[in-house]
């Protein structure tokens, strides 16, 4: 196979991949199989198929759709300045996620690893059970290790799946904490934490429904409400390295039941 035919099987590859297609995985394409199964060649290397996907991605420069590397592999989606026109197609709204949900994100993302306690603590409330599972069962977050002290509590981090629903390739293309800080004109509280990862998750569900051979399928599900409103409390700290975070609570947030 020479290497334009090769190219061309890769694209097509993931054109119709219907999720991110690791290099490993990219390297079945190429292996020839004998009657029993057992491989006839090496096939090709993982750093000519990373040259060719290099390749692909100058290909599609100034087109409406990208090749782009996120934690798992690699896969096509929607330029975001497309967003105006296929919001045209798909006129629903992202889902939104209550406040509860991603303040708890929020923290593991850029606090991790974190622990249950040290949640409640910055949030200055408790943490509803339902919305760890709830991050768990997505398999945005899961226990990373556990802390060496009396209970050895679970440490929670967040995973390659959640950087795959926000269109991400590593923690570092998360909003710099500094950044939010100057956007905001003052120190980044919670609720500019939270419209960061809304937004991520915003644009990456547009991409999802848009890329080329998934159409349709959304990056991230409908949020079920784990909160129950009662009575609310004025400010909880937020502090992260060097920074501190206020943010205001509405009942929404500060009453969650254990």
């Amino acid at each position: 196979m020479d290497t334009a035919e090769a190219k061309r099987v890769l694209e097509t590859a993931l054109l119709c991949a219907q999720e991110p297609l690791s290099i490993h995985s990219l390297k079945k394409l190429y292996v020839e199989v004998d009657d029993q199964g057992r491989p006839r060649g090496p096939g090709i290397g993982a750093d000519t198929i990373k040259e060719m996907l290099e390749e692909l991605r100058q290909d599609w420069t100034g087109r409406g759709i990208e090749v782009v590397s996120l934690a798992t592999g690699w896969r096509f989606q929607s330029r975001p300045e497309m967003r105006l026109y296929l919001d045209r197609l798909n006129p629903e709204k992202p889902p939104k996620y209550t406040r509860a949900t991603l303040e708890t994100l929020a923290i593991i993302a850029y606090r991790q690893p974190v622990t249950r306690g040290d949640i409640e603590e910055i949030r200055g409330v408790a943490v509803n059970s339902q919305t760890i599972k709830m991050l768990e069962d997505r398999g945005w977050v899961d226990v990373v290790g556990y802390r060496d002290v009396v209970g050895r509590p679970a440490l929670l981090g967040t995973t390659k799946q959640f950087l795959d629903d926000l269109g991400l390739n590593s923690l570092s293309q998360l909003p710099p904490l500094q950044q939010i800080s100057e956007q905001q004109g003052n120190g980044p509280d919670l609720e500019a934490l939270e419209a960061a990862l809304q937004d991520n998750f915003d644009k990456a569900a547009q991409s999802a429904v848009a890329a080329a051979g998934s159409a349709g399928e959304e990056a991230v599900a409908q949020d079920a409400a784990a909160d129950h409103p009662q009575t609310s409390h004025d400010v909880t700290t937020f502090s992260a390295p060097d920074v501190t975070v206020d943010a205001e609570h509405n009942p929404e947030t500060n009453n969650e039941q254990t």
